[in-house]
């Protein structure tokens, strides 16, 4: 019984979040400051970010209760950031029905960054995401990947951008 009450709990969650809009803290200049934080990450570094932001999840994994992470995977894959030249792409997904934050590391990052280090990085952003400091908390994730890729992917990329700066928003599910 439990289960089922919380599975409706969480439909209802992600269908009254499934509007898209985003909330006001995360709207026009922040989505600026965003995109130039990325940016200005890339020039140090060889590795790629790619910031995802997602007001509620399809129906099809709320129901299965997929966790926010297999969506991060999966998104991972839809947005391309497996494949980047060097294998050093970075995803950072935030899920904003539930206020959960995952990253996901490409092959060439996940062999020298143990996954311990992801898990506290999210585990350290969960406290901003729960008081409602989403561009807070980006900038901090944007911040840490950006310093272990400077670590573990120094220079800058020949190739040049390969994933946009910008943050990608999805409003409906893909």
């Amino acid at each position: 019984m439990a289960s089922l009450v919380h599975r409706l709990a969480r439909i209802i969650k992600h269908q009254w979040r499934g509007s898209g809009a985003l909330p006001a803290g995360l709207r026009g200049p922040a989505m600026e400051r965003l995109t130039a934080r990325v940016s200005e990450s890339e020039q140090r570094h060889t590795g790629q970010i790619r910031v995802c932001l997602e007001a509620s999840l399809p129906m099809s994994y709320v129901w299965r209760d997929a966790s926010p992470r297999e969506r991060a995977v999966a998104l991972f894959g839809k947005l391309g950031v497996w494949d980047t030249e060097h294998n050093n792409g970075v995803l950072i997904y935030l899920l904003l029905a539930e206020r959960a934050i995952e990253v996901v590391a490409d092959r060439a990052l996940a062999r020298v960054v143990p996954q311990d280090t992801w898990n506290a990085l999210v585990a350290r952003m969960r406290a901003k995401l729960a008081a409602g400091q989403f561009e807070q908390a980006l900038n901090e994730a944007i911040e840490e990947v950006g310093k272990l890729l400077e670590t573990h992917s120094p220079g800058i990329a020949v190739i040049g951008n390969e994933l946009p700066d910008a943050p990608v928003v999805i409003r409906k599910a893909i």
